[in-house]
């Protein structure tokens, strides 16, 4: 393993304690972390672009060979998450701004490290990689409707403009990812173990920025976020696998990619349209989301393997079928 693997394994398995070392660094000292804050759609800009350069035709496969799996994903995703930030909203009794912010962190995408918990949990990959690229590259025609429709009420929103900010957040940095991968494809596998790095770092910058953003604000509704960060999240996980499980039918090893699709947001996307065109407090529940959910994911993702290898043994062809 040379320096650079070392440092990606060491920011990759350290990340949830280098976000909070990060957010309360910018918290006690917020100035010089401001600075980064307009620098957000370009930092989350850089993830997309990593995500493009790494995504194959094979991470679509899915969508053809099993429709039917892939569209309850999408359909999971754009359903429980939005209205679990309603809910939550409304029974905490939460001001415009973190309401608007909680509706808004449902609303966007699954975050592609909901394809390493499913790696880790012994579920099925395909499936979770094809679900997170497919709302993704949705979500600048979902996401801001969804979000007016659910969150309008709060803080009224721009849903053009805010869709135009995704489109070039999101889609833009994705589709010339691709492009390069298909055009350079060996040189890009050359630095291709740079993008890890640069996504953690660049995640680290944009909690950091937000904090720094919303510190006066935060002391006095630090608790409630956490409170509802942690409710939305595992709510998510749970409701997710029940239907899928129960309603749909699904084997487990379906089941679990689907949770964590649906459970573990693009948090990212999140404080980023949320700085933008709501307020730093609205960016809040996203930044806390994205240290939440690098605690719970890997709790969950270790339990479901210890609990898979207690099992008898069955094949992933197995697992694959309804």
């Amino acid at each position: 393993m040379n320096t650079l693997e070392r440092v990606v394994k060491f920011l990759s398995d350290y990340f949830a304690l280098l976000v909070i070392a990060a957010a309360a660094l910018a918290f006690s000292n917020p100035a010089p972390f401001k600075r980064i804050a307009p620098h957000i759609p370009l930092l989350l800009g850089l993830v997309m672009l990593g995500m493009g350069l790494t995504l194959t035709k094979n991470d679509f496969v899915a969508v053809f060979e099993r429709p039917r799996d892939v569209v309850i994903g999408i359909l999971l995703q754009f359903i429980i998450m939005p209205l679990l930030g309603v809910l939550i909203a409304s029974v905490i009794g939460m001001n415009p701004d973190l309401a608007a912010g909680f509706i808004l962190v449902g609303c966007v995408p699954s975050g592609t490290a909901s394809n390493v918990m499913t790696y880790l949990a012994k579920g099925d990959v395909a499936l979770s990689v094809t679900v997170s690229s497919i709302t993704t590259l949705i979500a600048p025609f979902v996401t801001p409707y969804l979000f007016l429709w659910l969150g309008g009420k709060y803080i009224p929103v721009n849903a053009t403009a805010l869709l135009i900010d995704i489109m070039k957040i999101v889609l833009l940095p994705i589709v010339t990812g691709v492009v390069i991968r298909q055009l350079l494809g060996s040189a890009v596998q050359k630095f291709i173990k740079v993008v890890p790095l640069i996504s953690v770092l660049a995640i680290i910058a944009i909690v950091a920025a937000v904090v720094a953003a919303s510190a006066q604000r935060l002391a006095s509704v630090a608790g409630l976020v956490i409170v509802g960060v942690m409710l939305h999240n595992l709510c998510g996980y749970l409701l997710a696998y029940m239907v899928a499980r129960k309603v749909c039918g699904m084997s487990e090893y379906k089941a679990k990619a689907i949770s964590f699709e649906v459970g573990m947001q693009n948090s990212g996307l999140g404080a980023a349209l949320a700085m933008v065109h709501l307020s730093p407090v609205a960016a809040l529940p996203s930044a806390i989301f994205s240290v939440w959910h690098n605690i719970s994911g890997p709790a969950l993702a270790s339990w479901w393997a210890r609990r898979a290898g207690k099992q008898p043994g069955e094949t992933p062809d197995a697992k694959a079928g309804v």
